[in-house]
């Protein structure tokens, strides 16, 4: 797989759908592509080897968590996020502010950042938009996130305005220290922006054009599936995408239900995340092609099938759900490793899919019979 600087390849459309591939330091990957969430460098009950079985090409990982444990400098020291945890495929890091804004009793927020208690020893720590930056170059990431205020949901348009505001000086100032440190637009690795605005399509219009003017190579959409409804979701979100330039990537961050990908991406968004996968799959759920399985109900027991009658992951091909129904039920490991392997290969096989059905122009079509064998499994849940 060839690497190099990042650059953004987009080689075909269906409709608004884009099919493209991403190049950066770490090699490339294809899009729309769903990363894995490695929240403290590791994609929880999973190996490297594992999320390579599983046709992952790029994960996520958290600077909040790395930056608190084990600490950025012992990363960069140890030569760097991919060699600290021997993923040697494409990392992306978020800027931590999703997380301590989300602990509003820890934290203390004003123009210039935010101070907050450490959840692990109660020690304080302030984030602001020049530290966040340099936490992530340390990390070793490829693409990194500007700093920014995600407000909660709901929140008033005073509240968001706010947001908007903070989350655009902070950007300004984030990409011009990156600028001073990493030789500017000829570095190879990339900062993208992240517009916020919460659901109300003014601030999403200002701040998208604000962060448009400072010409970042990638472009976040932030600030959603964070309570507001389904229709709130889809409605902003197709407003706030075409804001964005058609020749960079986008992406929709915290995302992860099958059904909001497939929405997502017939709007043009190129890359997702979610820990939904990973973290249903450790407390007794994992998704299938018939809707998701939940290990708790009682016609699991006895049922000799595989998890997802139609997946040829090597779960999938060798146990059965009465079995892995039987491990958690004894609080075996074996359980989560199992089911989080599939969950994870559901996620990856489902964006293969979704890239060959725009190659081959017929994205509405695969959308449709998706969904329709998927929602017939929804008394599973």
């Amino acid at each position: 797989m060839s690497s190099g600087p990042f650059s953004y390849n987009l080689i075909t459309r269906d409709g608004d759908t884009r099919r493209g591939t991403v190049t950066t330091p770490h090699g490339q990957f294809q899009t729309p592509a769903f990363m894995p969430v490695g929240t403290s460098g590791a994609v929880k009950a999973m190996t490297a080897e594992d999320l390579e079985g599983c046709g992952a090409e790029i994960i996520l990982g958290n600077t909040y968590h790395l930056y608190l444990r084990p600490g950025e400098k012992l990363i960069r020291e140890m030569g760097g996020l991919a060699e600290f945890n021997s993923w040697h495929k494409p990392t992306l890091t978020d800027s931590g502010g999703f997380q301590v804004f989300s602990m509003q009793d820890l934290s203390k927020i004003d123009d210039d950042g935010v101070i907050f208690k450490s959840h692990h020893d109660g020690s304080m720590h302030h984030f602001y938009p020049e530290k966040v930056i340099q936490i992530q170059l340390d990390i070793g990431a490829d693409i990194i996130m500007s700093f920014d205020q995600c407000v909660p949901y709901p929140a008033d348009k005073s509240l968001a305005t706010t947001g908007v505001m903070r989350t655009y000086d902070w950007a300004k100032r984030g990409r011009s220290y990156f600028d001073q440190q990493s030789g500017g637009d000829n570095n190879d690795i990339a900062l993208f922006g992240i517009v916020q605005g919460s659901v109300y399509q003014e601030l999403r219009k200002i701040s998208a054009e604000q962060l448009v003017e400072l010409n970042f190579p990638g472009y976040s959409i932030g600030g959603l599936a964070v309570g507001e409804s389904k229709a709130e979701m889809e409605e902003t979100l197709a407003y706030t995408i075409k804001l964005l330039p058609h020749e960079k990537p986008r992406y929709l961050m915290g995302v992860g239900y099958p059904e909001d990908i497939l929405m997502a991406v017939s709007y043009g968004i190129d890359m997702f995340d979610c820990v939904l996968p990973t973290r249903n799959a450790r407390t007794g759920m994992v998704f299938t092609s018939e809707g998701p399985l939940v290990f708790r109900n009682a016609d699991v027991a006895d049922d000799s099938r595989p998890l997802d009658v139609n997946c040829d992951c090597r779960v999938c091909r060798r146990y059965s759900r009465a079995y892995i129904r039987h491990l958690y039920n004894q609080r075996e490991i074996t359980a989560l490793v199992l089911a989080t392997y599939h969950s994870t290969y559901f996620f990856q096989n489902l964006m293969r899919r979704i890239r060959d059905a725009i190659m081959e122009n017929r994205f509405d079509q695969f959308r449709n019979e998706f969904l329709e064998k998927y929602e017939q499994g929804r008394d599973n849940e």
